[in-house]
């Protein structure tokens, strides 16, 4: 069965931000916990840790101390839809969210969305107000483990961290 859903989460953004990550809506059990990529079987903070040579991190403020330690901001395309469970296959009505807005707050030089749907809501959504290109990166979902493998994953990955830059802006 089809609910609407507001997004409930901000966008996890400062001024150091310079690469935007968007996914497509949280999941049932990311709202529930109150922040991005919260299930368990969700292998998003896992796949970024390891690409950074780190140890994943687990809580809210690990997750949040990730992101800012390597200039990632973190949001959603969309800003309400109907869907079903955490399908983006059953994703209607689809309203953005403003992105084109967050590009202008924040010295953003590379967007990725992960996941086919939500690269497609991007680029038919938000792309004519924001003028920026997403490169698509694969789902980490549990639900895409058979067609990308964690390793796989990681590899992808790695151009969030080099398109952020590792070293500090002189």
């Amino acid at each position: 069965m089809t609910e609407h859903v507001v997004h409930p989460l901000p966008p996890v953004v400062d001024g150091e931000s310079r690469v935007l990550l968007l996914g497509t809506m949280p999941s049932p059990k990311s709202r529930e916990t109150g922040f991005y990529y919260g299930h368990p079987q969700n292998r998003f903070w896992r796949v970024l840790a390891v690409a950074a040579g780190e140890a994943a991190p687990t809580s809210r403020q690990e997750k949040l101390d990730f992101l800012r330690r390597h200039r990632i901001a973190l949001w959603d395309v969309l800003a309400s839809c109907r869907i079903e469970g955490a399908s983006d296959a059953s994703i209607r009505d689809p309203v953005p969210n403003d992105v084109a807005g967050l590009l202008r707050r924040a010295p953003i030089r590379a967007v990725f969305a992960t996941g086919e749907t939500a690269g497609r809501l991007y680029d038919r959504l938000c792309l004519p107000s924001t003028g920026v290109p997403a490169a698509r990166l694969p789902s980490t979902s549990a639900a895409n483990r058979g067609r990308w493998p964690e390793g796989a994953l990681v590899e992808r990955y790695r151009a969030v961290l080099e398109a952020a830059g590792q070293e500090r802006d002189a």
